[in-house]
């Protein structure tokens, strides 16, 4: 054989094994989230909150307990997440919310919210009516692939 079928070989063969790898491995994942989807769950409970504001800052930033920094990972402490700072009852606090429902938040408005411990997974207008979020004006590469795609007859690519 060739050298080039060969190194062609050992190279397809490297693939198959990552793919494989990763099937599995994100099998993994897939059960792990589940699971805590189901523990969310469990602990939902649904609370009357005022929303003071919505940011997407780091952990350390976000006046969280120390006890939630250092259970996270290392990695996720530097990553920015969704927090809101809340005032239920009497006591201001920062919440960390779900990525779907972030941009939904409505700020400076009284709202029902599902709760597991400090993470905000529903959100529900209370008084009068939650303002849909303004869409923000697309980028010119972003209008000339959308663009592209309508005239090829593709989906539209958020």
């Amino acid at each position: 054989m060739s050298t080039g079928a060969i190194v062609a070989i050992v190279i397809a063969v490297i693939l198959v094994a990552a793919i494989v790898a990763l099937y599995f491995f994100g099998k993994r994942a897939q059960k792990r989230q589940e699971e805590q989807q189901v523990q969310l769950d469990a602990m939902k409970q649904t609370v009357t909150m005022l929303i003071i504001d919505k940011k997407r800052m780091k952990l350390n930033e976000a006046g969280l307990p120390q006890a939630v920094i250092d259970q996270t990972p290392k990695l996720l402490r530097r990553s920015k997440l969704p927090i809101l700072k809340v005032r239920v009852g009497n006591r201001v606090m920062s919440l960390i919310c779900d990525e779907k429902i972030f941009d939904n938040v409505p700020t400076k408005k009284e709202v029902k919210a599902s709760v597991s411990g400090i993470y905000v997974t529903e959100v529900k207008g209370l008084h009068g009516k939650t303002a849909a979020p303004e869409q923000k004006k697309k980028g010119f590469f972003k209008e000339l692939v959308a663009k592209a795609q309508e005239k090829a007859g593709a989906k539209m690519v958020k």
